[in-house]
């Protein structure tokens, strides 16, 4: 039976998470403490060596990237913390933000020195206001310990962190948006390249990793890159995060090594589906990912092994449903947040939104015909080719892997039938 391997998670709750004296006392900082005594390559190249790959969903090398950033030649360098995390579905990034900030104001004071910046910013979702107040609370702590700000720990070493609130948009959460909405612009993506590695904030070179990411720093420097490599899979090191809800006994958030499989995280972790129900299908990455049926769940959580089934663990959002609900239903959900959330810049993904969610919509009331269910698939590979950043690239994931594994419970509402007995009809009566 698969156990947690809490690496990252391991001081959640154990802590006055404004109080710098007791996360030292349970051995906090100590990996700041000996990066501040090697050379920054040095500590770019643990990280390399540790093969962390971006837990934001993109799955970067991590180490690459800051190698890159790194050697730019720039007087000004900014790093940036996504902590944005506005995927239906994810909340692990929460767990870290209200229960152990300081892990990740060291992660990111760990990075700054490695790169050279001076300034560095956490971009928290708006919904997030605790976590707002929590995290300005523990940077003013460390500063006054002295591990931010001026001079940290008797070093020539500056550096301080902003905290900065979205106002919940979505699409903010892509990192280029992400730049703009900090600089006091509009949030939308932009053209790239240039990248923001390169042209960042106010168009200088930027960092920015996810708060799990930079939580996984402390440990990498503190026990080797080696280390953190031997664990999890040869492709996919160290542990991941996963945020699980839906119809299981036991939500919550767990921390996982990978090639861990869903199976084990839905029935061994979460207890299995509540109610002795029947598992239905799973969706992977939060509203943007696939929906996997039961004969799907012994894939391993590897990065390697996803992509070659043109799948990813995303966000790490793990949602689960069982045989009571309506495919067209939660596909339906899907878009409708999506549609809501388009920033509105491009066609495909603003129009493409739109209609998958008329479609769907006369599905769910019985309104639709054969002609109209086959233009989901059609128009949402259309979505996946054109669209201009992620948000469009990835929001018709959920209705074609819906629609592939279930795709005669679609065609069953052209005739008037849901058998979930969800659907409202043209009649206003429930179809069963």
């Amino acid at each position: 039976m698969i156990q947690e391997l809490k690496i990252l998670t391991g001081l959640c709750g154990k802590y006055n998470y404004a109080s710098v004296k007791e996360y030292i006392s349970l051995g906090g900082y100590q990996g700041l403490k000996k990066a501040l005594e090697m050379k920054p390559e040095e500590i770019i190249s643990e990280v390399i060596t540790s093969n962390l790959m971006g837990r934001g969903g993109a799955a970067y090398p991590t180490g690459k990237k800051w190698d890159m950033i790194s050697k730019l030649d720039s007087q000004r360098k900014f790093i940036v913390c996504n902590a944005d995390e506005g995927e239906p579905g994810t909340f692990k990034d929460r767990k870290l933000i209200y229960q152990d900030p300081m892990k990740i104001i060291e992660g990111m004071t760990i990075a700054a020195y490695a790169i050279n910046s001076n300034k560095g910013y956490i971009y928290i979702r708006g919904e997030y206001r605790n976590g707002y107040y929590r995290l300005r609370e523990a940077i003013r702590s460390a500063n006054a310990a002295g591990y931010l700000g001026k001079s940290i720990q008797g070093t020539s070493f500056d550096f301080d962190i902003e905290v900065i609130s979205g106002a919940g948009a979505y699409v903010c959460g892509e990192n280029s948006a992400l730049c703009e909405s900090i600089e006091g612009k509009s949030g939308r993506p932009r053209l790239k390249p240039p990248y923001i590695k390169n042209v960042g904030i106010y168009g200088l070179p930027t960092l920015v990793n996810n708060v799990e990411t930079f939580c996984c720093i402390p440990y990498i420097i503190e026990n080797g890159g080696a280390n953190y490599a031997a664990i999890g899979t040869e492709s996919s090191a160290g542990t991941k995060l996963v945020s699980v809800s839906g119809n299981v006994k036991k939500p919550g958030v767990y921390e996982i090594p990978f090639g861990t499989t869903l199976r084990e995280i839905v029935f061994d972790l979460s207890n299995g589906v509540e109610n002795n129900n029947t598992l239905k299908f799973v969706q992977m990455g939060g509203a943007s990912g696939v929906c996997l049926t039961d004969s799907q769940l012994d894939i391993p959580l590897d990065y390697k092994i996803l992509s070659s089934k043109q799948m990813s663990i995303g966000s790490g959002a793990i949602v689960v449903a069982d045989q009571t609900n309506c495919v067209v239903d939660f596909a339906l959900m899907t878009m409708e947040f999506f549609f809501h959330e388009s920033c509105g810049k491009c066609t495909p993904c603003r129009e493409g939104n739109a209609q998958l969610c008329r479609i769907l919509k006369d599905l769910s009331e019985g309104k639709a015909n054969e002609n109209q269910v086959r233009h989901l698939e059609n128009i949402s590979l259309l979505m996946m080719k054109a669209s201009s950043c992620g948000l469009g690239k990835a929001a018709p994931t959920a209705v074609l892997t819906l629609f592939n594994a279930f795709k005669e419970e679609f065609l069953e509402h052209v005739t008037g039938h849901c058998r979930t007995g969800s659907c409202n009809f043209v009649n206003g009566k429930t179809a069963v």
